[in-house]
């Protein structure tokens, strides 16, 4: 008798909430190749499916959104507070995601972590205490310390915005002296780790199968030179002074927990378990 083996795929769609700057996309390709390469660089072994759309110019949406394991929503210049219609669409279509289909998996990087916060009822304004750029040490809380393995992260950034309120029933992740809220995790409701009265311990699978939502404040999809260019047009065009371009090159061989740390959480909170 003859045995198929059928490989079977994570499928997951990915929501574009804007496309990177033309340097970027000259070496690295679009949001769809760039978090490709992080899903695939943090898990060699996993197939996958990344459907790609575009939420921001186009305002596309999947037809059938049961299909997919998981959606992430990309950074974006755009500022998640602003009172645009794709933004207002978008924030409602994430608030009905997290109430009424809890087995999908919400992952929010940068701005997509600001659009999901105000989508469960948090704010979002600039950061008077200015910019975040390149490779930075997030202090993790226990609850980061368990998912991340770690007492530090080091993440590359690209904001200003940010949420200085972790939304209600939220963990929180870390924080950093610039911006204390980088990301947190969201328990499916009414699962056994939601109800717990303490944050329950992640060495228990299930507790990682509980979880409903993960941000980040930083972009674990980032490179080395992708930043770099960015640095270069940003201080090219102004918007960021001297300081916080220096310090950005001086980090910039800094260890990135991108890919070997942010990046496998990811796939764990997706089911897959990676080497």
């Amino acid at each position: 008798m003859i045995k198929l083996h059928i490989m079977t795929s994570v499928r997951l769609a990915l929501f574009l909430c804007d496309s990177p700057m033309p340097a970027v996309q000259e070496t690295d390709g679009d949001y769809t190749a760039i978090f490709s390469a992080l899903l695939q660089n943090s898990s060699p072994s996993t197939h996958f499916v990344l459907d790609p759309y575009d939420v921001r110019h186009k305002q596309e949406y999947p037809e059938d959104v049961d299909q997919y394991q998981g959606i992430i929503l990309t950074g974006s210049a755009a500022s998640a507070y602003e009172n645009l219609g794709w933004i207002n669409w978008l924030m409602s279509y994430i608030a009905s995601i997290a109430e009424s289909k809890p087995h999908i998996k919400l992952l929010g990087i940068c701005f997509g972590h600001q659009i999901i916060s105000r989508a469960l009822g948090s704010e979002c304004i600039p950061n008077t205490a200015g910019w975040e750029v390149g490779i930075t040490p997030v202090g993790l809380t226990e609850t980061g310390r368990q998912i991340f393995g770690a007492d530090i992260l080091n993440i590359q950034q690209m904001h200003r915005d940010h949420i200085p309120q972790v939304p209600k029933s939220c963990h929180l992740l870390g924080s950093t002296s610039v911006c204390p809220n980088q990301g947190y995790i969201r328990f499916i409701p009414g699962s056994a780790s939601a109800r717990a009265q303490t944050p329950p311990s992640l060495s228990n699978p299930q507790v990682w199968k509980d979880i409903q939502i993960f941000t980040v404040q930083g972009h674990p999809e980032f490179t080395k030179s992708i930043v770099a260019k960015m640095v270069d047009a940003r201080e090219g065009n102004g918007v960021l002074n001297s300081e916080i371009v220096t310090g950005a090159r001086e980090r910039a061989d800094w260890r990135n927990d991108g890919v070997s740390v942010i990046g496998k959480v990811m796939w764990r909170i997706l089911g897959v378990a990676t080497v």
